[in-house]
C-alpha cells in the first residue's frame, strides 16, 4: 500500500469562525439547501456527530458518484482543523483503499482565511496517484466552497 500526498491552499474573505461553521459544522444543512444538485443529502449513519462518526452523503444526479461514506477523524472547533476519512462509497475503487483529508483554517491579514488542505491517499499494492487524476474532484471541491462563500457573502447574519 501507498500513501499519496497532496496539498492545497486557497483564501476567504470569509473569517475562520464563521466560515469553520458553514463549512464543517453546518455542512450537513447547508450544502444540501445551496447545492442540491451535487449533494442530494447527508445523513450521520453512526456516532454522534463527534470523532468516530460515520456520515453518508449521497450525490445530486449529475454527479459521476452515487453515494460516500467518511469517518470524522478529527474536529478541533477551537483551532479549525476538521480531518476525515472516506471509507466507502463509488468514488474509491479497487486501486485507492481511502482517502484522508485535513482542512485547517487560519486568519489572514485581511480579516479571512486562509484554507490549508491536505488530501493522503491510500492505494493498494504499487499503484501510483498522479496530480491530474484528482484534478476534476478538486476542481468540484473548489467550485462547492466558491458556492458556500458566496452564500455567506450574500447573507451576512448566517452562521456567525
Amino acid at each position: 500500500m501507498g500513501v499519496f500526498k497532496y496539498t492545497d491552499e486557497s483564501t476567504s474573505v470569509i473569517p475562520p469562525p464563521r466560515l469553520f461553521k458553514a463549512l464543517v459544522l453546518e455542512a450537513d444543512t447547508l450544502i444540501p439547501k445551496i447545492a442540491p444538485q451535487s449533494v442530494k443529502s447527508a445523513e450521520i449513519v453512526e456516532g454522534d456527530g463527534g470523532v468516530g462518526t460515520i456520515k453518508k452523503i449521497s450525490f445530486g444526479e449529475g454527479s459521476h458518484y452515487s453515494y460516500v461514506k467518511h469517518r470524522i477523524d478529527g474536529l478541533d472547533k477551537d483551532n479549525f482543523v476538521y480531518t476525515y476519512s472516506l471509507v466507502e462509497g463509488d468514488a474509491l475503487s479497487d486501486k485507492v483503499e481511502k482517502i484522508s483529508y485535513e482542512i485547517k483554517l487560519v486568519a489572514s491579514a485581511d480579516g479571512g482565511s486562509i484554507i490549508k488542505s491536505t488530501s493522503n491517499y491510500h492505494t493498494t499494492g504499487d499503484v501510483e496517484i498522479k496530480e491530474e487524476d484528482v484534478k476534476a474532484g478538486k476542481e468540484k471541491a473548489t467550485g462547492l466552497f466558491k458556492l458556500i462563500e458566496n452564500y455567506l457573502v450574500a447573507n451576512p447574519d448566517a452562521y456567525n
